[in-house]
Protein backbone atom coordinates (compact mmCIF):
# COMPACT_ATOMS: atom_id res chain seq x y z
CA UNK A 1 0.00 0.00 0.00
CA UNK A 2 1.17 3.11 -0.84
CA UNK A 3 1.21 4.96 3.04
CA UNK A 4 1.20 8.52 2.45
CA UNK A 5 1.80 9.48 5.89
CA UNK A 6 2.30 8.61 9.35
CA UNK A 7 0.92 11.34 11.53
CA UNK A 8 1.89 10.65 15.08
CA UNK A 9 0.61 11.84 17.98
CA UNK A 10 1.84 15.42 19.43
CA UNK A 11 2.96 15.56 23.17
CA UNK A 12 -0.65 17.67 23.45
CA UNK A 13 -2.39 15.32 21.57
CA UNK A 14 -1.03 12.50 23.80
CA UNK A 15 -1.73 14.14 26.81
CA UNK A 16 -5.04 14.97 26.01
CA UNK A 17 -6.09 11.27 24.93
CA UNK A 18 -4.72 9.89 27.71
CA UNK A 19 -7.09 12.79 30.33
CA UNK A 20 -9.80 11.93 28.19
CA UNK A 21 -9.07 7.62 28.83
CA UNK A 22 -8.58 8.65 32.50
CA UNK A 23 -12.19 10.15 32.79
CA UNK A 24 -13.69 7.38 30.89
CA UNK A 25 -12.30 4.84 33.10
CA UNK A 26 -13.29 6.96 35.87
CA UNK A 27 -16.56 8.13 35.72
CA UNK A 28 -17.51 5.75 32.63
CA UNK A 29 -20.91 5.87 32.98
CA UNK A 30 -21.45 6.26 28.94
CA UNK A 31 -19.32 3.88 28.30
CA UNK A 32 -19.57 -0.05 29.32
CA UNK A 33 -20.85 -1.88 32.20
CA UNK A 34 -19.63 -4.51 34.17
CA UNK A 35 -20.92 -7.14 31.30
CA UNK A 36 -18.48 -5.08 28.93
CA UNK A 37 -21.62 -3.43 27.25
CA UNK A 38 -22.82 -0.17 27.02
CA UNK A 39 -25.71 1.58 28.42
CA UNK A 40 -28.26 -0.46 26.04
CA UNK A 41 -26.99 -3.35 26.24
CA UNK A 42 -24.91 -3.47 22.68
CA UNK A 43 -21.23 -3.90 22.29
CA UNK A 44 -19.53 -1.01 21.52
CA UNK A 45 -17.89 -2.13 18.03
CA UNK A 46 -15.31 0.38 16.76
CA UNK A 47 -14.68 -0.01 12.46
CA UNK A 48 -12.18 1.19 11.05
CA UNK A 49 -13.80 2.59 7.90
CA UNK A 50 -16.74 1.59 5.62
CA UNK A 51 -16.08 -1.98 4.47
CA UNK A 52 -15.23 -3.10 8.24
CA UNK A 53 -18.42 -1.33 9.38
CA UNK A 54 -20.47 -3.10 7.06
CA UNK A 55 -19.76 -6.63 8.36
CA UNK A 56 -19.90 -5.41 12.16
CA UNK A 57 -23.31 -3.86 11.19
CA UNK A 58 -24.69 -6.97 9.63
CA UNK A 59 -23.21 -9.53 11.87
CA UNK A 60 -23.77 -8.08 14.90
CA UNK A 61 -27.38 -6.83 14.13
CA UNK A 62 -29.20 -5.64 17.04
CA UNK A 63 -26.56 -6.72 19.33
CA UNK A 64 -23.65 -4.25 18.78
CA UNK A 65 -23.45 -0.67 18.66
CA UNK A 66 -21.08 -0.09 15.72
CA UNK A 67 -19.10 3.27 16.07
CA UNK A 68 -17.27 4.45 12.43
CA UNK A 69 -13.68 6.20 12.37
CA UNK A 70 -13.93 7.42 8.96
CA UNK A 71 -17.07 9.40 8.33
CA UNK A 72 -19.03 8.75 5.35
CA UNK A 73 -17.23 11.65 2.54
CA UNK A 74 -13.72 10.89 4.17
CA UNK A 75 -10.92 9.45 1.95
CA UNK A 76 -9.71 6.99 4.38
CA UNK A 77 -6.20 6.71 3.23
CA UNK A 78 -6.00 10.20 4.93
CA UNK A 79 -7.55 9.86 7.81
CA UNK A 80 -6.26 11.81 11.21
CA UNK A 81 -7.89 10.69 14.38
CA UNK A 82 -8.89 13.28 16.84
CA UNK A 83 -7.95 12.43 20.31
CA UNK A 84 -11.27 11.51 21.69
CA UNK A 85 -11.97 9.09 18.81
CA UNK A 86 -8.21 7.65 20.38
CA UNK A 87 -9.24 7.38 23.37
CA UNK A 88 -12.79 5.74 22.91
CA UNK A 89 -10.56 2.40 21.10
CA UNK A 90 -9.50 2.01 24.54
CA UNK A 91 -12.91 1.94 25.64
CA UNK A 92 -13.98 -0.58 22.22
CA UNK A 93 -15.04 -3.90 23.04
CA UNK A 94 -14.14 -4.99 19.87
CA UNK A 95 -12.40 -2.87 17.17
CA UNK A 96 -12.54 -3.93 13.52
CA UNK A 97 -9.33 -2.73 11.24
CA UNK A 98 -7.58 -3.29 7.90
CA UNK A 99 -4.11 -2.88 8.80
CA UNK A 100 -2.06 -1.34 6.39
CA UNK A 101 -4.69 1.08 4.94
CA UNK A 102 -4.66 3.89 7.27
CA UNK A 103 -1.43 4.17 9.32
CA UNK A 104 -3.24 6.79 11.95
CA UNK A 105 -5.62 3.94 12.92
CA UNK A 106 -3.04 1.17 12.65
CA UNK A 107 -1.05 3.49 15.28
CA UNK A 108 -4.12 4.03 17.49
CA UNK A 109 -5.09 0.85 18.11
CA UNK A 110 -1.96 -0.37 19.10
CA UNK A 111 -1.48 2.46 21.37
CA UNK A 112 -5.02 2.02 22.83
CA UNK A 113 -4.14 -1.15 24.67
CA UNK A 114 -8.13 -2.67 23.55
CA UNK A 115 -8.30 -6.46 24.64
CA UNK A 116 -10.43 -7.75 21.48
CA UNK A 117 -9.35 -6.43 18.17
CA UNK A 118 -9.59 -8.35 14.51
CA UNK A 119 -7.19 -7.10 11.78
CA UNK A 120 -8.84 -8.12 8.48
CA UNK A 121 -5.57 -8.64 6.75
CA UNK A 122 -4.54 -11.84 9.11
CA UNK A 123 -8.40 -13.27 8.26
CA UNK A 124 -7.66 -13.76 4.40
CA UNK A 125 -4.23 -14.17 2.30
CA UNK A 126 -3.10 -11.05 0.65
CA UNK A 127 -1.23 -10.26 -2.81
CA UNK A 128 1.16 -8.25 -3.99
CA UNK A 129 -0.15 -6.38 -7.15
CA UNK A 130 2.21 -4.15 -8.76
CA UNK A 131 5.40 -6.80 -8.82
CA UNK A 132 6.95 -8.19 -11.68
CA UNK A 133 4.97 -10.99 -11.56
CA UNK A 134 1.45 -8.55 -11.27
CA UNK A 135 -0.61 -11.69 -10.01
CA UNK A 136 -1.89 -12.81 -13.46
CA UNK A 137 -1.35 -16.13 -15.94
CA UNK A 138 1.96 -16.01 -17.82
CA UNK A 139 -0.04 -16.48 -21.05
CA UNK A 140 -2.30 -13.30 -20.52
CA UNK A 141 1.43 -11.46 -19.23
CA UNK A 142 2.26 -11.98 -23.08
CA UNK A 143 -0.53 -10.42 -24.51
CA UNK A 144 -0.41 -7.54 -22.15
CA UNK A 145 3.78 -6.74 -22.62
CA UNK A 146 5.10 -3.89 -21.57
CA UNK A 147 1.72 -2.92 -19.64
CA UNK A 148 2.70 -1.00 -16.75
CA UNK A 149 -0.01 -2.12 -14.54
CA UNK A 150 -0.45 0.72 -11.95
CA UNK A 151 -0.85 -1.47 -8.69
CA UNK A 152 2.21 -0.19 -6.67
CA UNK A 153 1.08 -0.67 -3.50
CA UNK A 154 4.50 0.67 -2.26
CA UNK A 155 7.81 -0.67 -2.03
CA UNK A 156 8.14 -3.97 -4.57
CA UNK A 157 6.12 -7.18 -2.62
CA UNK A 158 4.19 -5.19 -0.30
CA UNK A 159 0.31 -6.66 0.27
CA UNK A 160 -2.29 -5.05 -1.87
CA UNK A 161 -4.93 -4.55 1.21
CA UNK A 162 -8.02 -3.77 -0.91
CA UNK A 163 -9.38 -7.33 -0.29
CA UNK A 164 -13.11 -6.27 0.50
CA UNK A 165 -13.66 -5.39 -3.34
CA UNK A 166 -12.97 -9.40 -3.96
CA UNK A 167 -16.24 -11.19 -2.30
CA UNK A 168 -14.01 -14.64 -1.90
CA UNK A 169 -12.18 -13.12 -0.01
CA UNK A 170 -14.62 -10.33 1.78
CA UNK A 171 -16.56 -13.43 2.96
CA UNK A 172 -13.33 -14.95 4.52
CA UNK A 173 -13.39 -12.23 6.52
CA UNK A 174 -16.81 -11.92 7.17
CA UNK A 175 -16.33 -15.07 8.89
CA UNK A 176 -13.05 -13.70 11.09
CA UNK A 177 -15.12 -11.00 12.46
CA UNK A 178 -18.19 -13.37 13.26
CA UNK A 179 -15.95 -15.93 15.35
CA UNK A 180 -14.44 -12.35 16.74
CA UNK A 181 -17.80 -11.12 17.93
CA UNK A 182 -18.68 -14.45 19.46
CA UNK A 183 -15.53 -14.04 21.65
CA UNK A 184 -15.99 -10.72 22.49
CA UNK A 185 -19.86 -11.56 23.54
CA UNK A 186 -20.56 -15.40 23.71
CA UNK A 187 -24.10 -14.78 24.83
CA UNK A 188 -24.78 -13.95 21.74
CA UNK A 189 -22.92 -16.14 19.85
CA UNK A 190 -25.62 -18.03 18.34
CA UNK A 191 -26.89 -15.14 16.80
CA UNK A 192 -23.73 -14.06 15.43
CA UNK A 193 -22.92 -17.05 13.74
CA UNK A 194 -26.39 -16.81 11.97
CA UNK A 195 -26.06 -13.67 10.57
CA UNK A 196 -22.79 -14.82 9.46
CA UNK A 197 -23.84 -17.37 7.61
CA UNK A 198 -26.42 -15.41 6.11
CA UNK A 199 -24.00 -12.47 4.76
CA UNK A 200 -21.58 -15.00 3.89
CA UNK A 201 -24.83 -16.90 1.47
CA UNK A 202 -25.27 -12.86 -0.15
CA UNK A 203 -21.62 -12.31 -0.75
CA UNK A 204 -21.09 -15.81 -2.68
CA UNK A 205 -24.07 -14.66 -4.06
CA UNK A 206 -22.33 -11.73 -5.48
CA UNK A 207 -19.27 -13.63 -6.24
CA UNK A 208 -21.38 -15.68 -8.94
CA UNK A 209 -23.09 -12.99 -10.64
CA UNK A 210 -19.59 -11.77 -10.74
CA UNK A 211 -18.32 -14.65 -12.49
CA UNK A 212 -21.32 -15.48 -15.06
CA UNK A 213 -21.94 -11.63 -15.58
CA UNK A 214 -18.04 -11.30 -16.78
CA UNK A 215 -17.16 -14.59 -18.22
CA UNK A 216 -17.78 -13.87 -22.11
CA UNK A 217 -16.79 -9.87 -22.71
CA UNK A 218 -15.29 -7.72 -25.91
CA UNK A 219 -12.14 -6.92 -23.68
CA UNK A 220 -10.82 -8.05 -20.52
CA UNK A 221 -9.05 -4.65 -19.57
CA UNK A 222 -10.57 -1.70 -18.01
CA UNK A 223 -9.11 1.86 -17.32
CA UNK A 224 -9.15 3.54 -13.55
CA UNK A 225 -8.15 6.52 -11.70
CA UNK A 226 -7.31 4.57 -8.40
CA UNK A 227 -5.68 0.92 -8.83
CA UNK A 228 -7.69 -0.66 -6.00
CA UNK A 229 -9.00 -3.40 -8.17
CA UNK A 230 -6.35 -5.75 -8.43
CA UNK A 231 -8.00 -8.68 -6.52
CA UNK A 232 -11.17 -8.27 -8.18
CA UNK A 233 -9.66 -8.38 -11.63
CA UNK A 234 -7.50 -11.34 -10.35
CA UNK A 235 -10.85 -13.18 -9.24
CA UNK A 236 -12.55 -12.77 -12.42
CA UNK A 237 -9.67 -12.89 -15.33
CA UNK A 238 -9.55 -8.76 -15.99
CA UNK A 239 -6.75 -6.59 -16.92
CA UNK A 240 -6.90 -3.57 -14.66
CA UNK A 241 -4.79 -0.03 -15.71
CA UNK A 242 -4.96 2.26 -13.16
CA UNK A 243 -3.94 6.28 -14.04
CA UNK A 244 -2.53 6.88 -10.94
CA UNK A 245 -1.57 4.14 -8.77
CA UNK A 246 -3.14 3.97 -5.67
CA UNK A 247 -3.26 7.46 -4.89
CA UNK A 248 -6.53 9.09 -6.77
CA UNK A 249 -4.83 12.50 -6.24
CA UNK A 250 -1.72 12.05 -7.76
CA UNK A 251 -1.21 13.27 -11.12
CA UNK A 252 0.17 10.51 -13.75
CA UNK A 253 3.39 10.92 -15.86
CA UNK A 254 2.58 11.93 -19.67
CA UNK A 255 4.69 8.40 -20.18
CA UNK A 256 1.77 6.76 -18.48
CA UNK A 257 -0.93 8.47 -20.29
CA UNK A 258 0.52 7.99 -24.06
CA UNK A 259 0.88 4.01 -22.69
CA UNK A 260 -2.95 3.94 -21.73
CA UNK A 261 -3.86 5.73 -25.11
CA UNK A 262 -1.87 3.18 -26.93
CA UNK A 263 -3.58 0.26 -24.17
CA UNK A 264 -6.98 2.07 -25.05
CA UNK A 265 -6.38 1.09 -28.61
CA UNK A 266 -5.28 -2.30 -28.80
CA UNK A 267 -7.37 -4.26 -26.11
CA UNK A 268 -10.60 -2.34 -27.19
CA UNK A 269 -11.13 -0.17 -24.04
CA UNK A 270 -14.24 1.86 -24.43
CA UNK A 271 -14.59 3.50 -20.73
CA UNK A 272 -12.52 5.14 -18.10
CA UNK A 273 -13.41 4.56 -14.83
CA UNK A 274 -13.11 7.17 -11.82
CA UNK A 275 -14.12 7.59 -8.02
CA UNK A 276 -16.88 9.08 -6.02
CA UNK A 277 -14.56 10.20 -3.26
CA UNK A 278 -11.64 11.76 -5.77
CA UNK A 279 -11.58 14.35 -8.70
CA UNK A 280 -12.69 13.07 -12.17
CA UNK A 281 -10.24 15.46 -13.62
CA UNK A 282 -7.66 12.97 -14.63
CA UNK A 283 -10.05 10.57 -16.07
CA UNK A 284 -12.08 12.74 -17.74
CA UNK A 285 -8.76 14.63 -19.56
CA UNK A 286 -7.81 10.97 -20.69
CA UNK A 287 -11.56 10.24 -21.73
CA UNK A 288 -11.28 13.39 -24.07
CA UNK A 289 -8.20 12.84 -25.03
CA UNK A 290 -8.70 9.00 -26.83
CA UNK A 291 -12.40 9.43 -27.36
CA UNK A 292 -13.19 7.03 -24.45
CA UNK A 293 -16.47 7.27 -22.34
CA UNK A 294 -16.21 7.78 -18.30
CA UNK A 295 -18.70 6.00 -15.63
CA UNK A 296 -18.21 5.21 -12.36
CA UNK A 297 -16.11 2.29 -10.78
CA UNK A 298 -16.46 2.60 -6.61
CA UNK A 299 -13.56 1.67 -4.55
CA UNK A 300 -16.54 1.24 -2.02
CA UNK A 301 -14.08 2.63 0.92
CA UNK A 302 -17.28 5.33 2.10
CA UNK A 303 -20.72 5.24 1.25
CA UNK A 304 -22.03 9.10 0.37
CA UNK A 305 -24.91 10.44 -1.61
CA UNK A 306 -23.20 10.20 -4.31
CA UNK A 307 -22.80 6.30 -4.03
CA UNK A 308 -24.52 3.89 -6.49
CA UNK A 309 -26.61 2.20 -3.83
CA UNK A 310 -27.13 2.33 -0.06
CA UNK A 311 -24.74 -0.24 1.28
CA UNK A 312 -21.87 -2.57 0.06
CA UNK A 313 -24.02 -5.53 -2.05
CA UNK A 314 -25.71 -2.62 -3.86
CA UNK A 315 -22.64 -0.81 -5.16
CA UNK A 316 -21.00 -3.93 -6.34
CA UNK A 317 -24.05 -4.39 -8.10
CA UNK A 318 -23.75 -1.12 -10.07
CA UNK A 319 -20.02 -1.93 -10.68
CA UNK A 320 -20.52 -5.41 -11.81
CA UNK A 321 -23.41 -3.81 -14.15
CA UNK A 322 -20.85 -1.00 -15.48
CA UNK A 323 -17.84 -3.57 -15.74
CA UNK A 324 -20.54 -5.43 -18.19
CA UNK A 325 -20.98 -2.08 -20.31
CA UNK A 326 -17.74 -0.96 -20.69
CA UNK A 327 -16.11 -4.26 -21.26
CA UNK A 328 -18.75 -5.33 -23.84
CA UNK A 329 -20.39 -8.45 -21.44
CA UNK A 330 -22.31 -10.75 -24.32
Amino acid sequence: MNVRRLIPLTATAAAVSLGLITLSACGGASATGSDGKNADGKLNVIASFYPMQYLAEQIGGDKVAVTPLTKPGVEPHDLELKPKQTAELSDADLIVYLKGLQPAVDEAVQQSGAKNTVDATTLTSLEAHGTETGGHGAEEEAGHEGHDHGHDHGAEGASDPHIWLDPVKYGEVAKGVGKALQKADPANAATYKKNTDTLVTKLDGLNTAFENGLKNTTTKTFITTHSAFGYLAERYGLEQEGISGVDPESEPSPARIKQLQKIAREDKVSTVFFETLASDKTASTLAKDTGLKTDVLDPLEGITEKSKGSDYIEVMQSNLAALQKALGAK
